[in-house]
């Protein structure tokens, strides 16, 4: 999830949050595109402060537990393992190795569901604005079997789910129950004013299907949005990735292999603005993995998902939501 810089906003963001990414057109980025190819149902969200701060910056207060992820990981390859998903690391086809290397994937095209929210004056994003976004999606993950489709689009006027929603509220829930359609591999994409100072928040997979699942994204956000430097269209590919079962490039620390991922180097923290050569993790080979979607750098710092992520993306939509 994303925040603006530290205020009283910041700090009341804090104590309730959830995971979101900032964007840049993939025209203006120095586009490096995927390296190769990039469990249970929980949610993240990223601040970025809402259209009425001044200075976003990406922020998740709730980041998972190392207990938790480990936990969720775990599930994961266990639900790999009874379901006979592979994934493949040097040429050998392996089971239950989710965040290992490459190799080539089967294609998924995602079905998108777009619910775009408003208030009546604010929030009527057109449709070429909601293609913008599609095509930030598609360029961001290319080469990772994934592409992006829209195939339905709706409009609702209502200022309650519109203005200042948050993850977990009434109205959240409320605004899901009312418009999710589709099944586990269908893209719920919602659009709002975010409340507490978000950019958004997504939840990871699970294998029955739940009206909740989805991505929250800040209207703003979007190619053309107001909420620079988070304005080029990829806190929707940072969120997609959590859909997709991937951690923050910073989840556990310079300790272990907290994102699950064998070929992210190891950050203490997450990274803003774009720190080039930083290296929070001095003993560890690497400097930090600024560039990639799932750290908390600026739209136009970011521009790859490495082999093992995915990999891992493509293990957690065999096992959950291609199933």
């Amino acid at each position: 999830m994303r925040l603006r810089p530290f205020s009283a906003l910041a700090a009341l963001a804090l104590a309730s949050a959830g995971l979101v990414l900032p964007l840049t057109s993939a025209s203006a980025r120095p586009m490096a595109g995927v390296d190769t190819v990039a469990a249970t149902c929980e949610t993240h969200t990223d601040e970025v402060g809402g259209r009425h701060a001044t200075g976003p910056t990406r922020f998740d207060p709730h980041e998972l537990s190392d207990a938790k992820a480990a936990s969720m990981n775990a599930q994961l390859v266990r639900d790999m393992a009874a379901r006979g998903v592979t994934t493949t690391r040097g040429g050998a086809t392996q089971k239950g190795k989710p965040g290992g290397g490459g190799g080539t994937f089967q294609p998924a095209v995602v079905p998108v569901h777009w619910h775009v929210i408003t208030d009546g004056a604010q929030g009527n994003l057109t449709g070429s604005k909601l293609a913008g976004q599609i095509s930030v999606l598609n360029a961001a993950y290319s080469g990772s079997g994934f592409s992006f489709q829209t195939v339905s689009t709706d409009y609702t006027n209502n200022p309650t789910w519109y203005n200042g929603i948050t993850n977990g509220s009434t109205a959240e829930k409320q605004m899901k129950n009312a418009l999710h359609v589709g099944g586990k591999g269908d893209l719920n994409l919602y659009t709002a004013d975010l409340g507490g100072g978000l950019l958004g928040w997504a939840t990871f997979p699970k294998s029955t299907v739940d009206p909740m699942d989805g991505v929250v994204m800040l209207d703003e956000s979007l190619p053309g949005g107001s909420a620079a430097p988070y304005n080029l269209g990829d806190t929707a590919t940072h969120e997609i990735g959590h859909w997709l079962g991937l951690y923050h490039t910073f989840q556990g620390g310079c300790n272990g292999n907290g994102d699950y991922v064998d070929d992210t180097n190891a950050e203490a923290s997450p990274a803003y603005g774009c720190p080039t050569g930083r290296d929070s993790c001095a003993s560890k080979p690497g400097t930090d993995p600024i560039t990639n979607f799932m750290d908390y750098t600026d739209d136009a710092c970011m521009n790859r998902f490495t082999t093992g992520q995915v990999s891992r993306m493509q293990a957690s939509w065999l096992t959950y939501r291609a199933a």
